[in-house]
This record gives C-alpha cells, structure tokens and sequence, in this order.
C-alpha cells in the first residue's frame, strides 16, 4: 500500500514508519494538516492515516476538504478522543474508520488493508476475470481461454495488479511501489517482468490484453474496453 500519514506526534511519527515500511509499505510523512491536504490532493494513495489534533488545520477540516474536494481515497482517523460524539463526529466528516490511541500496530495494519480491500471492491470476489482470462488469488491459479500459465511470483504479482484495475491504466510508479516498495529496480527490470508476462499470457491468442501506455505504464484490457 502507498500511505499518506498525517500525524504531529513524532515519536508516535516514527514508529508507524517503522512498522508499516518493515512489512512494505510505502509511507509519506507529514505533521501539518494544511500540508496534508496539500499531498492528499496532489499525490494517489491507497489510503490515508489522519491525526485529529494537528497544526495549521485539524483532522476533521482536513477530512471534509478532501471529501468536498471529490477525493475519495479511505480515510482512517487516528485520535485520543474515545467518545461516541468524537466517533461520530470524525465520520460525519468523510472519515471511513476511527482508531483510539493507544492501539496495536498489527490492528492498523488489518484496518488499513481492510479499507483498502473494500475501497477496491474486492470483498465478495474472490476470483478475477478480465474477457477469457482467469486469475485465482486464493490457489493462484492462472487460465487464459482454459489454458493453465505458470508465471513466476513478480509477473504474478503485477497481473494481479493489472486485473484489480482493468481497464484501468496503472503507472509504472505504481507498479513498482506494489511490487518493490520503497527500494525499486531500475527501469529494464519491471521491462523485463512485463515481457515475460505479456509473453505468458497474450500467447497464442487471438487479441492481446496487456498494453504498453507510452510513458506512462501498462493496462490489461480487451481491444473494446480500452
């Protein structure tokens, strides 16, 4: 997941880093609301972790700018305050889930990918399908027009990528933080990966469903939907 974490609390800061890094995660930083909202609408993240009480402009000002705005990424709110009212009061605001400090880092962890899953519309579908191609994340299955592919574990990882979001264009940035995280290759590499993919899967068929976007990244999509 790429993270934007909005948080005045350095040490607090700090350890989330730590944690969310250590089980590759991409996390931006900011201790400013205004500076928030700023990244929030300028960058893509797969969700954002929002302190209430922060400097320049609080959590909940942030949270309804950003929704005003059209801005959907998931929001989880990060707070001292333990009240129902509070509780209420940040998801009035567009806030899609709450989290009362002090709580387990594995617990935000859960949270977050759960927000992510749902803002994906991923929880009822389990198995993957774009035109005659299949991917099964469960046993990682892959069949295209009932033919099996065997790809090795990071062309897996980016069709499964690719699938998620068709016919969606995905940046080659993207890919690369979902795949490297923090640390990516250089360029050829992620060429390379996408090759082999393309080879495995477009094969024999009769239209190829994973596309070049020139300078930009890679779609999987049929001829139509593209």
């Amino acid at each position: 997941m790429h993270i934007l974490l909005v948080e005045d609390n350095p040490d607090l800061t700090g350890n989330l880093c730590d944690y969310l890094e250590a089980h590759r995660h991409s996390v931006d930083v900011t201790h400013n609301g205004l500076t928030g909202l700023r990244f929030a609408l300028e960058n893509s993240y797969d969700v954002i972790v929002l302190d209430l009480m922060l400097p320049g402009m609080d959590g909940l000002e942030v949270c309804s700018r950003l929704r005003a705005e059209g801005n959907g990424t998931p929001v989880l709110m990060l707070t001292a305050r333990d009240t129902l009212a509070n509780k209420l009061e940040g998801f009035d605001s567009g806030a899609d889930d709450y989290l009362v400090k002090p709580f387990a880092m594995p617990e935000l962890e859960a949270r977050l990918n759960a927000l992510v899953r749902r803002a994906h519309g991923e929880v009822a579908k389990s198995q993957l399908v774009v035109a005659d191609l299949r991917f099964n994340p469960d046993n990682l299955r892959v069949e295209r027009a009932g033919r099996r592919i065997d790809l090795a574990p990071i062309p897996l990882r980016i069709l499964e990528l690719l699938m998620r979001r068709s016919p969606g264009v995905v940046r080659r940035e993207e890919i690369e933080r979902e795949v490297w995280a923090d640390d990516p290759p250089d360029s050829d590499a992620l060429r390379a990966h996408i090759h082999a993919l393309r080879a495995a899967v477009d094969r024999g068929a009769a239209e190829p469903l994973i596309h070049n976007i020139r300078g930009i990244g890679y779609q999987l999509a049929l001829g139509d939907d593209r």
